[in-house]
């Protein structure tokens, strides 16, 4: 046989018909994790509620009720204008048909003037599509001039066509009931968290004073039935009041704008945004933002434009006042770091960071907040100068403090005893041998390490963006810089040198590890660490005490085959999802009955599954660094030439010599 024949015949060969084209509702079933959170059912559930709260944004219903049902699913009921049911001019198909089977169909696209929404958190249309996907099964019920329409779903196709009565004389007037049962295969777990759930009703309510949200736990065989309601008339103000953790400092500012027709900043009519702030000494503070009722947990540019008004606004006062101190620089940080708020901003097209919706990323929208809090806070504060003054006192305290931090390079203590850094999550035992402290990168992996670790002997330090190249740092500046220096307090081992033989009775951890995403950002985090440790603690390595964590890359969610159930399985690279696939080949699995999601980071992972994949100490990989039959000169040599600043030809003339052995993660 010739070699062209073989290489035609070859199964691994790319042709016109290796290409595949999803269609309907199939690119969702793939990858559910590019359309929506798949820890648990929440977020698809919140697609629903959030149309539900569009309407009564639009001025069109004054009540959501959502019902948690026995047979684990979840209604969600309004009084709104109800989703059309007649054919679509275009389509020639039901339009709710249409709304729950088609990505990027719906109402939100439909903005200005005479459109149905001008303001909603719907952008990508992708919406309640994806809830349909992701179910066993969806029921609509409609409630439109005179008329009851039904139509049911599963796995996203119709299972029960448009079906239209007249409307009798208990039936509401107008509304949408959509009855939801979440398919458990594409989440991690099948149960809603209550406690976000509850905050996300109870956050609607505030955000719309005057509706009445319901929550209700049908009656169980262990359970009576359970009703929770939801209606503020205060808005922001009563919300904030309720959950402020200390008293603030002045009365709360609160306030709220919406640009008018022939305003001269360009803002579309309607626009705006309405606020409450608060400003306390301690605790931890209470942030909250919204876009058009959409919770913003990740923040983002209407957030960025508070901090710009509260801030240009306190920096003018203190100006006209003369109430700076010599030598105090202020900066945003300092008036932004003790604020607590609540943000409402009403953006007509708004864009967000991915289909979740958790930031905001309008450009616009910074200037829109920034530019009716400023005037609104300068005003206030020129009506209470005595408060005014106050908060100056707070603000410059916060400088005079961030000033003093950035120029103590030493060990910071209290009492003569090393301080532990805030952010530390720390662990029960202080058996040496037993106690763990995971290097986490990112705040939001560093959440779910927490939630996920054994409080009895693993500590979390969650570590912001890249740590500096220490490698040419002298020892006496490491502290200046805070996260070595929380490394340093949290280890209890001072920085060294390789001669030197530093205390280690106060070691805190018999094993320090570093966490990062297994993706070329995590690994660069893995080198400046081991950089740091190499350099400046090398006896922790020498005596085994650095290990780098590996978590997954893949998870692979796999159909049952014959005796064996469905299960989730983790690949820490692209060799190991490769044998993993082989093997359930083998197995007798359908060619793509399987689905492989890739993990963009640590923070993607619940807490289960990186408590499975890369805390446990019985399932995880952990690999120590230790010196083996190195050459400590020549190692060094390799360090210079790679971290050193004054090493770039050296480097490029390195990548020329073996830039084709290696695979880059574009």
């Amino acid at each position: 046989m010739s070699t062209k024949a073989s290489k035609t015949s070859s199964p691994g060969r790319y042709g016109e018909a290796s290409i595949r084209v999803l269609k309907g509702l199939e690119p969702v079933k793939q990858r559910p994790g590019m359309y929506t959170r798949t820890d648990n059912p929440l977020h698809i559930v919140q697609e629903v509620i959030d149309n539900a709260a569009d309407e009564a944004l639009a001025g069109h219903g004054a009540r959501i009720a959502l019902t948690l049902h026995a047979d684990g699913s979840i209604s969600v009921e309004d009084d709104g204008r109800g989703i059309p049911y007649g054919l679509h001019p275009d389509e020639k198909l039901p339009v709710v048909e249409i709304v729950f089977t088609r990505l990027h169909a719906g109402g939100k696209f439909d903005k200005g003037a005479g459109g149905a929404y001008s303001f909603s958190g719907g952008l990508h249309g992708v919406g309640v599509s994806v809830t349909n996907a992701l179910s066993t099964r969806l029921a609509v019920t409609v409630y439109r001039d005179g008329k009851v329409a039904s139509i049911a779903f599963s796995g996203g196709d119709v299972v029960e066509p448009v079906a239209t009565r007249k409307a009798r004389a208990d039936d509401r007037a107008q509304g949408t009931t959509v009855r939801v049962w979440p398919d458990a295969k594409y989440f991690e777990s099948a149960d809603l968290p209550k406690a976000e759930l509850v905050h996300l009703l109870r956050s609607k309510a505030v955000l719309m004073p005057g509706v009445t949200v319901t929550l209700t736990h049908e009656k169980t065989g262990r359970h009576e039935e359970e009703r929770q309601t939801w209606r503020y008339e205060g808005g922001l103000r009563d919300y904030l009041m309720q959950t402020l953790v200390a008293d603030p400092v002045i009365p709360l500012f609160e306030g709220a704008h919406y640009a008018e027709e022939g305003e001269t900043e360009n803002f579309a009519e309607g626009e705006g945004a309405a606020w409450c702030v608060a400003f306390t000494e301690d605790g931890n503070a209470v942030r909250e933002s919204y876009v058009n009722l959409i919770p913003t947990v990740a923040g983002g540019t209407h957030e960025s434009g508070l901090k710009d008004g509260l801030f240009q606004a306190i920096k003018g006062f203190i100006d006209l006042h003369s109430l700076l101190p010599k030598g105090v620089k202020l900066m945003p940080d300092d008036v932004f770091s003790r604020a607590n708020f609540v943000l409402s901003a009403k953006v007509l097209d708004p864009q967000f960071q991915g289909q979740t919706k958790e930031r905001l990323n309008s450009r616009d929208a910074l200037r829109l907040v920034s530019t009716y809090t400023r005037p609104a806070f300068e005003l206030w504060l020129s009506q209470h100068v005595e408060h005014g003054r106050r908060l100056a006192e707070l603000v410059i305290r916060q400088a005079q403090a961030r000033q003093r931090a950035g120029q103590k390079v030493e060990k910071r203590k209290g009492s003569g005893v090393a301080v532990l850094p805030g952010k530390l999550t720390d662990c029960e035992s202080r058996d040496l041998g037993l106690n763990e402290l995971f290097l986490v990168e990112g705040d939001s992996a560093g959440g779910s390490a927490k939630m996920g670790r054994d409080k009895e002997t693993q500590a979390i330090l969650p570590l912001r963006g890249k740590l500096l190249n220490s490698w040419e740092v002298e020892r006496d500046r490491l502290f200046a810089n805070n996260e070595i220096h929380d490394i340093s307090v949290a280890i209890g081992v001072d920085p060294h040198g390789a001669a030197d033989e530093p205390d280690l009775s106060g070691l805190r951890y018999g094993k320090v590890c570093i966490l990062s995403d297994a993706d070329v950002d995590g690994s660069h985090i893995q080198v400046l660490l081991l950089t740091l440790f190499f350099r400046h603690f090398p006896r922790l390595i020498e005596r085994g005490h650095i290990h780098v964590a590996r978590p997954p890359l893949f998870r692979v969610d796999a159909p049952a085959r014959g005796k064996k159930p469905a299960a989730k399985l983790y690949a820490l690279d692209d060799g190991e999802l490769t044998a993993i696939l082989d093997k359930l080949r083998k197995e007798g699995a359908r060619e793509n009955a399987w689905t492989i999601s890739r993990f963009k980071g640590l923070g993607e992972m619940s807490a289960e599954q990186l408590w499975d994949t890369t805390l446990n100490p019985d399932t995880r990989r952990l690999l120590p660094v230790a010196w083996g039959q190195v050459d400590i000169a020549a190692t060094e040599g390799s360090f210079n030439k790679l971290m050193g600043k004054g090493e770039a030809a050296a480097r490029r003339e390195l990548m020329e010599i073996h830039g084709d052995t290696i695979e880059v993660d574009v």
